[in-house]
């Protein structure tokens, strides 16, 4: 295997892991870019009084009102108490309100208030900004090949997870 070699040393064969620089590593790229992406996002939603972490609710409930909050969490990939206390904080600042479901009490659905509805109208072009602007310079069909590509790194990666925890 390229990069990996044999080396001997006090009469035992061990292998060398090869090293695996940051430029050359996807993994690295891929988690430097969201970062700068993160930065960029948390630049812009704080002047609405809402946190980097609040917006990716107000996200799923623009779209989709009413969720409980545990399939918010799941979707977000928060566990129960994470996603419990995000959107405590978000019904203090008057954002969402939550409610049991009338057809299963276990279960607390999420909606927006009138000013979380309103915010939409404001804030959901910062993520075009910033996609803009991080995407600048880049064809269409380029910008296609790294979504696709990105997705497909995803579901590899989350295949090999489901396996080695089953």
């Amino acid at each position: 295997m390229r990069g990996i070699s044999k080396k001997r040393g006090g009469g035992a064969a061990r292998t060398a892991v090869a090293d695996l620089p940051f430029e050359r590593s996807v993994g690295y790229q891929v988690r430097a870019t969201n970062r700068a992406f993160q930065t960029r996002l948390r630049e812009r939603v704080e002047r609405f009084g809402v946190s980097q972490g609040m917006w990716y609710f107000m996200r799923l409930l623009w779209r989709e009102d009413g969720l409980t909050q545990r399939e918010l969490g799941r979707r977000i990939g928060l566990v129960d108490p994470t996603a419990f206390t995000a959107l405590s904080a978000m019904e203090r600042r008057g954002l969402v309100t939550r409610a049991k479901d009338p057809s299963d009490g276990r279960k607390i659905k999420v909606f927006l208030t009138a000013h979380g509805k309103a915010l939409r109208e404001e804030m959901l072009p910062l993520a075009h900004e910033i996609n803009a602007e991080g995407l600048r310079g880049l064809a269409r069909e380029e910008i296609a090949t790294l979504l696709r590509l990105l997705k497909k790194i995803e579901a590899n990666l989350t295949l090999h997870s489901r396996r080695s925890t089953e």
